[in-house]
């Protein structure tokens, strides 16, 4: 039952790499930041207020795993909404148990709080991240591609925003676990950034 955790910053590569391990290592894979989008997108759909604690709670606790594979949930408008929706306590508390159940048989599973809260006792945490810069490179990219129209400084705004409040929030904030490896990936391509992160997990879980 190996666990692998991946934390990190907005648009550094976390969902990548966890999808490299995954399929390397023939583990499950959870990007744990689709379960907050699919809370905001039902407070968004209900017409509900995403910076209000209970109506973000109550779309936590009807999420399911079926609701994670719908394509608008990488839209830029629903990042941002999952951002606010984080911050609750009640939010987190609410998808906790969805997180340590997909855990429970191995996985490998990124986000922001995996290697400190969610999975403590992982067999390797990763923290992964990258220059603002490149993180808004990578991102414009992202949304373009999905045709949506903003220029790079607007992407590099909302990715300080969303730094900030990741990293400043009462529960959960966004920092590395103090066993964690670091992995930058700036002006790095996906295969040496997989081949790095294996090479770290390799030497763990080969003692």
């Amino acid at each position: 039952m190996t666990v692998i955790a991946i934390d990190g910053t907005f648009a550094s590569g976390k969902g990548t790499l966890g999808k490299g391990l995954s399929a390397h290592y023939g583990l499950p894979y959870l990007d744990t930041g689709k379960l907050y989008r699919a809370a905001a997108k039902r407070v968004l759909d209900a017409g509900d207020d995403v910076d209000n604690a209970r109506d973000a709670a109550r779309a936590a606790k009807a999420i399911s795993a079926d609701a994670l594979s719908d394509p608008i949930l990488k839209s830029g408008p629903i990042g941002a909404a999952a951002s606010r929706v984080s911050v609750h306590p009640e939010v987190r508390a609410a998808l906790f148990d969805f997180q340590r159940n997909f855990a429970a048989s191995g996985g490998v599973l990124d986000g922001r709080d995996i290697g400190t809260v969610i999975c403590p006792d992982a067999d390797v945490k990763l923290y992964v991240t990258a220059s603002q810069a490149e993180r808004a490179k990578r991102r414009h990219a992202e949304l373009t591609g999905y045709g949506e129209n903003l220029s790079v400084e607007q992407v590099l705004s909302q990715l300080i925003e969303r730094d900030t409040r990741d990293s400043t929030r009462a529960t959960a904030p966004l920092k590395p676990a103090e066993d964690a490896h670091m992995l930058d990936t700036t002006g790095l391509g996906i295969d040496e950034v997989l081949q790095a992160a294996i090479e770290i997990c390799d030497a763990i879980l080969s003692r």
